[in-house]
């Protein structure tokens, strides 16, 4: 199909937040662009400068979209070597401190001009559409795309009454992905299932990540000391994100593991509680601020520690493959993707964890073969997701003449007069101050208030004139 296309990829964070929903997004609007074959667009979210200094880490903070564009930029080309050729635009959005995310203001879908409008890919489409307020994706863009990335159901379980909000929270995400959704990829069998949704891994590393286990597996092949030093976990520093069941493990097997020593690096509202924690334990665990997973700190470490089991696939753990180490993580349908590489040791229950953690601090870790190395690139990232969303087949339509109201079936008519109900029903309750307050949306967030109109340039809604 020799058809140009625009692809809008709309996501739920940005840099300098180095969260998966920040990076790997960038990284796919990145090499979809590169060939040219593709006008691509990175819709991100703006947050004003008193929620910029509760998201973004070491006092970065910007007071313009362009200056935050241009670190987004900087950041890119410095990982991938190459000028990127897609461009970035934001739409407004505001912290949640109790989710603990960015969630979109307004009719989030107007970053992108109607006469642009053609495919959207949505990371985190339950995410991005649960206090959506405006027109109703599959209706804009011709073709609507859902990237599945976390497992929202599993976080809600561990709160307080998360059994009842949990069962409410995965019929919510049910119906509105399939209100605003063509196509649905699941990254693996760890997330939420919906109805016609395949699973596949559409996620590559940051380049500069295989470019360091080339230079360590040289140094070993030389005969030098690639690896001095021992094992490590990085991560948003919240007990959800694998704290919790690695000190666990760490407290439960303190004698079995008397030569290990762990470093944790992290920042996030639950690490005051990590670093009590780690003080009761006779290991060494050392607790550090975050860094970039690329930072020259992390090249000399062995071993990488992940017990957690509320990823879908964690670019952390694909990383650290990816320079050459050792991985010990669950045998969980997150880490499937990562079986099929040697460095790669799952456990099950805390025994399993132990042996695979004695045994990869004996051992050396394997050269990457170049099969191998590709699996984990974006290059072949990029291909896996082109295949998986099939543009030829569902514009296919088109370009043979076909109407496809003509060829729909009755059962296929029902579904759609259904959607278009629960489409409209859902843009009623979105547009209810007091619904959307019940369901946990932050206050005001129904429109951007006068602050974010200001950043981004839009006009004031007059409710929030004063």
């Amino acid at each position: 199909m020799d058809r140009r296309r625009h692809i809008a990829i709309f996501t739920t964070a940005s840099l300098p937040w180095l969260t998966g929903t920040a990076v790997n997004p960038l990284f796919r609007a990145a090499y979809l662009s590169k060939d040219g074959k593709n006008d691509v667009t990175l819709v991100i979210p703006w947050i004003s400068l008193k929620d910029q200094g509760l998201v973004y880490p070491n006092n970065i903070t910007f007071t313009s979209p362009l200056e935050q564009e241009k670190y987004v930029k900087c950041w890119l080309e410095e990982m991938i070597g190459f000028a990127s050729c897609f461009s970035i635009r934001f739409y407004p959005g505001k912290y949640s401190r109790d989710k603990r995310s960015i969630i979109g203001v307004g009719d989030i879908s107007e970053a992108i001009p109607d006469e642009e409008a053609d495919v959207a890919v949505l990371e985190e489409p339950e995410h991005l559409t649960w206090f959506y307020h405006g027109k109703r994706w599959k209706n804009k863009f011709r073709f609507v795309i859902g990237i599945i990335h976390t497992n929202y159901v599993e976080y809600v379980k561990r709160e307080t009454e998360g059994i009842t909000q949990a069962f409410l929270l995965k019929h919510i995400n049910k119906w509105l992905v399939d209100i605003y959704c063509h196509k649905v990829i699941r990254l693996s069998a760890a997330t939420q299932d919906y109805s016609g949704s395949i699973i596949c891994n559409v996620h590559g590393v940051n380049p500069k990540c295989l470019a360091i286990s080339k230079n360590k597996m040289e140094l070993l092949q030389n005969g030098g000391h690639a690896f001095t030093k021992g094992a490590y976990y990085i991560g948003k520093m919240v007990w959800s994100k694998g704290y919790k069941e690695l000190i666990r493990l760490l407290s439960d097997h303190q004698k079995d593991l008397v030569r290990l020593e762990v470093d944790l690096f992290g920042s996030g509202e639950d690490s005051d509680e990590v670093q009590d924690a780690v003080k009761n334990l006779e290991l060494v665990v050392r607790v550090h601020p975050a860094r970039d997973h690329v930072d020259p700190i992390f090249h000399d470490y062995k071993l990488f520690l992940n017990p957690s089991t509320t990823d879908v696939v964690c670019t952390t753990t694909a990383e650290a493959l990816a320079m050459g180490k050792i991985v010990v993580c669950a045998n969980h349908p997150s880490n499937d993707f990562f079986k099929q590489f040697p460095n790669c040791k799952t456990y099950d229950g805390s025994n399993g964890f132990v042996t695979a953690t004695v045994e990869a601090q004996a051992e050396d870790p394997a050269p990457l073969t170049d099969a191998q190395r590709y699996e984990l690139s974006w290059e072949a990232a990029t291909i896996r997701f082109l295949e998986a969303v099939e543009l030829e087949n569902h514009f296919a339509s088109e370009f043979s003449g076909s109407s496809p109201r003509k060829c729909m079936s009755a059962s296929s008519y029902l579904q759609r007069k259904l959607q278009d109900t629960s489409a409209c029903l859902h843009q009623v309750a979105s547009g209810c101050e007091v619904l959307r307050r019940l369901f946990g949306a932050i206050p005001g967030s129904l429109q951007p208030d006068e602050e974010l109109c200001k950043d981004l340039g839009l006009a004031i809604h007059p409710k929030k004139k004063r």
